[in-house]
Parts: structure tokens; C-alpha cells; sequence
């Protein structure tokens, strides 16, 4: 019996323990991280990535900046695991894209180039889609790669409101062949307005972590 009453305790430490993480989660990663610990898991591993976003008025002003953690859309999960374990020859070649209002553009694990929920703005004079040039991956637990060195630029030719951003393989404004990777709604407030004469900043660290 006392063996039995303390089987029960410690099933009821272990819901306590999954319930604290979970209101102190900040996103779907930190339960799933949450739970594996709680039920003894060790094989797995966790990625996430985070836009940053900084608009600056034509002379230079911060006018407003977000930051918001990403979906990484199935097909850029599968494209991830294809490249590096079945891979031969590969050279990255990534783009930055924006999309309209939050309210009626959110992405899904479905989207993929040519067919996605969210719908591409291109309020800018920029001939492509600005790359997003990574630099070399940290070499630790997690390693981060981040293109924060030489952030993508979009120079702001017309007023419009954007919601999000988006990562994709195809520089082509407007194009629907590549591979969509990931994208991301703002945060709150939500969306933005953009001007004529703005410099928009978007920022993309990309954390993979085995613990």
C-alpha cells in the first residue's frame, strides 16, 4: 500500500511538473521539450527559427521593429533532412519575401511555393526578393545560424500593411517554384504600415538544439 501511495505521488509530481511548463511555455517547441523530459525521452532534437524586423523612416529613424518565432512548413522539414542526410552536391541560396495582413494571411504546415495561405506583398524597389545570406553556424548546443551580420533590405517604394515574413529558396518576386522553408505572422501589435521612403530590415537566426 505504501508502495502504491507513492507510486501515485509521484505520477501526480510528474502532471504538476508537465503543467508548469506548460504555462510558462512560450511556444509549441517548450512543451513538446516539456513533455519528451517528463516520459524519460531521449531521442529527439528541437529547431526553431525567429524573424526580426526593423523599419527606419527615410531619414534613418527607428519607426517600428518585430520579433516573432516561425512555422517551419513540412516541406521545408523534408527538405532539411533531404539535403543534409541524402544529399550529394548542394549550394544554399535563400530569400526573404513579405506577406499582407495577419488576418487573413496565416501560414500552415501545408503552404508550400506554389500553393500557401498568405498572400506575398512587394511594396519595395528591389528587383528580387533580398537574399538572406547566413554566416557560419555556431559550433555549440544549440548551434545558430543567423543572417544577422548583413540583414535582408528592402527599400519601401509605396504605402501598404505587412503581417509577416517568409524564407524561401526562389529570389523571383512573386515567383511560386522553390522551396518555401518557413514563415511568420507579427507579433503583437500585429501588422505594420510601411511608406514610401522606408528601409525595412528583416533579420532570420535559425537554432538547432539535440538536447
Amino acid at each position: 500500500k505504501c508502495r502504491q501511495t507513492h507510486t501515485t505521488l509521484r505520477y501526480l509530481g510528474l502532471l504538476e511538473e508537465i503543467k508548469m511548463f506548460i504555462e510558462n511555455a512560450t511556444s509549441t517547441d517548450t512543451v513538446g521539450a516539456a513533455l519528451e523530459a517528463a516520459l524519460g525521452s531521449k531521442n529527439s532534437a528541437k529547431a526553431g527559427g525567429v524573424y526580426r524586423i526593423e523599419c527606419h523612416d527615410k531619414d534613418g529613424n527607428l519607426k517600428w521593429s518585430a520579433e516573432s518565432h516561425n512555422l517551419v512548413v513540412n516541406v521545408g522539414l523534408q527538405d532539411m533532412n533531404a539535403k543534409y542526410f541524402t544529399g550529394s552536391a548542394y549550394t544554399a541560396a535563400w530569400y526573404l519575401g513579405l506577406y499582407g495582413s495577419a488576418s487573413t494571411n496565416n501560414p500552415v504546415a501545408g503552404d508550400t511555393a506554389a500553393s500557401h495561405s498568405f498572400t506575398e506583398v512587394t511594396p519595395y524597389s528591389n528587383a528580387t526578393r533580398p537574399a538572406c545570406t547566413f554566416g557560419t553556424p555556431t559550433t555549440a548546443n544549440p548551434s545558430v545560424a543567423t543572417n544577422s551580420a548583413s540583414p535582408a533590405s528592402y527599400t519601401i517604394n509605396a504605402t501598404a500593411t505587412v503581417g509577416g515574413a517568409f524564407l524561401i529558396s526562389n529570389s523571383t518576386k512573386g515567383g511560386s517554384t522553390g522551396v518555401l522553408f518557413s514563415a511568420s505572422d507579427f507579433t503583437s501589435p500585429g501588422d505594420r504600415s510601411v511608406a514610401s521612403g522606408d528601409t525595412l530590415n528583416v533579420t532570420y537566426t535559425f537554432s538547432l538544439t539535440a538536447t
